[in-house]
């Protein structure tokens, strides 16, 4: 048994379309049932669940007489503001015969970027969860455009596993767990457990689900996994039919165990949640500061700036090579940069005033994408 499975109160746990429909045929009441049977024995046994179903889009997709996922974004979102209306109400109806209430709550990405949204979306949920309510959390796809969109519901379900301080992860689809190898092929081994990125060396991330009417295949799920348990959250990725097992603590599916603590709100929103408006490029000098000694970055350490940027927007730090080893939140406007560069905090305030006696981003603002040791 994974006894820290067995001791999870507050857990998260999203469902990909294909585990929710039958092809191009619209939702599956019966699948539908089935998850919400497995989960509201769970809230009966004392614990909190917040779902994060996919489903809109297929869902929508009978009703407007389409036979296959669209490809542009207005037609997806058309199918998702129909889709959401069923998938929501069927959920409705599901938990109402265990006698529990349904929340929907719709998220885009700025939702999670913009620090006052992100702070009602955390009151939202834990209110809901506090009045015994089930929140039913989707991305908005009626209105999310390319530039804010989530890209798949993993990675929303890992950025919500933080924002309501879950105890667990669980990622549900139409495949049993991690597979060394497509698993629609003969010789493919379960992967049981994950302790680190060595787990996944040996590991082909390029099978897909079955279905064809998600977006998110395992490599999603083991970047939505990555999130979670660098910040504390453990994960369980398993197939919808095995909900049960796995919320229960067998040793089914592939459990990733956390790798880090869990880091403010603050951070995780900057690493995985915020939209970079610009970049910054380093000299050698300034990225050992920033990446080795967690120094802030000074005007002195910048080389050159590209993108167009506000005081307090998110940047992302480019070593040497182009490569991002940091994000962090912007000190000045980037139309005030170029006169900054390569210059000494002291010489700026000479010049400009004291105002300019600053760092260019505070290290209390700054999160490693790139450990010290050059790895992700």
């Amino acid at each position: 048994m994974r006894a820290p499975v067995l001791a999870a109160k507050r857990v998260v746990v999203k469902v990909g379309s294909s585990s929710l429909t039958s092809g191009p045929s619209g939702l599956d009441g019966d699948r539908v049932d089935a998850l919400v049977d497995v989960l509201a024995a769970h809230v009966g046994g004392g614990c909190q669940v917040v779902l994060v179903s996919s489903g809109a889009i297929a869902a929508g997709l009978l009703p407007l007489g389409l036979t296959a996922r669209p490809r542009d974004l207005a037609t997806q979102q058309a199918a998702a503001s129909v889709g959401q209306g069923l998938l929501v109400h069927r959920y409705t109806e599901a938990f109402a015969r265990h006698g529990r209430t349904v929340g929907q709550v719709l998220l885009t990405a700025d939702d999670l970027t913009r620090r006052t949204h992100y702070r009602n979306a955390h009151r939202t949920l834990a209110r809901l969860l506090d009045v015994g309510a089930v929140p039913v959390v989707n991305e908005n796809d009626t209105v999310a455009t390319e530039e804010i969109r989530f890209g798949d519901n993993d990675r929303l379900a890992a950025l919500v596993a933080h924002l309501v301080q879950a105890d667990l992860l669980v990622l549900l689809s139409d495949v049993e767990g991690l597979y060394d190898g497509d698993p629609r092929r003969a010789g493919a081994t379960l992967v049981s457990d994950v302790r680190s990125d060595a787990d996944l060396a040996d590991v082909d991330l390029r099978g897909a689900g079955r279905s064809g009417v998600g977006t998110g295949g395992m490599q999603t799920k083991v970047d939505a996994a990555r999130i979670a348990t660098s910040s504390g959250v453990p994960v369980v990725v398993t197939s919808t039919v095995l909900a049960a097992q796995a919320l229960a603590g067998h040793l089914v599916g592939t459990y990733f165990h956390p790798t880090g603590s869990r880091p403010g709100s603050r951070l995780l929103w900057l690493a995985h949640a915020s939209t970079p408006r610009g970049r910054l490029h380093l000299d050698a000098g300034a990225v050992r500061a920033v990446v080795e000694r967690r120094s802030s970055l000074l005007p002195a350490g910048v080389t050159a700036v590209d993108g167009d940027f506000e005081a307090g927007d998110p940047v992302d730090l480019l070593d040497e090579s182009g490569h991002a080893v940091a994000r962090g939140l912007v000190n000045f406007d980037a139309s005030e940069l170029p006169g900054l560069l390569g210059r000494s905090t002291r010489e700026l305030a000479r010049e400009f005033g004291p105002a300019y006696e600053r760092e260019i981003v505070h290290r209390d603002d700054l999160v490693l994408l790139t450990h010290p040791d050059g790895t992700s």
